[in-house]
């Protein structure tokens, strides 16, 4: 989406006549996208689409909350991160299971999902980032799988470039390590 396009977009949406149309399109526009970093947080297809109509949801609840001190696009990746890591919290919570044991069923359960199209690479791979610490798992998330700048994860997660840079350089230690074992 261009910077034209999104303005007329955020003009729209803060139209009472034209919000509903705007939103429908803002919905179409980013769904995608959306979904594969919830997906890459919550791992499982049903769960990925619960934690995306919440994110939905809350971005047309808080839209008049939008004050354009951000892309549209950083807004809602904001909402997506944070209502994923709280469901992520949540399901650990109900579970009562540490983080370990429900890392280390990860690649199990990725490949019994019928929506999980990987193999048993990607799935061992999904499973040393779910032992990642959160901001390793986002930072890595964004930059590895989303190719984005530091810059824009910076914007995304309000924090420093440099801090963001080492916990990429952590996160890839830990993984490399993660697969050494496993030979």
């Amino acid at each position: 989406m261009t910077g034209a396009d999104e303005a007329l977009l955020v003009q729209q949406l803060a139209n009472p006549k034209t919000r509903h149309a705007a939103f429908e399109r803002l919905v179409r526009e980013f769904s995608e996208q959306l979904y594969w970093q919830i997906r890459r947080i919550v791992l499982i297809h049903e769960d990925a689409d619960d934690v995306m109509q919440n994110v939905f949801l809350k971005a047309w609840q808080h839209l008049d909350g939008f004050h354009q001190e951000s892309r549209i696009s950083t807004w809602l990746y904001r909402i997506a991160i944070n209502e994923s890591l709280d469901f992520m919290r949540r399901k650990k919570n109900q579970r009562e299971v540490s983080a370990d044991s429900e890392a280390s069923s990860v690649a199990r359960t990725l490949m019994a999902d019928k929506y999980f199209d990987g193999d048993e690479t990607a799935a061992l791979l999904h499973e040393a980032i779910a032992q990642l610490p959160d901001v390793q798992r986002m930072v890595f998330n964004l930059r590895y799988f989303d190719n984005m700048k530091y810059s824009d994860i910076s914007n995304l997660l309000n924090t420093s470039e440099g801090a963001l840079k080492a916990s990429y350089h952590i996160a890839v230690k830990k993984i490399s390590d993660f697969f050494k074992q496993r030979d």
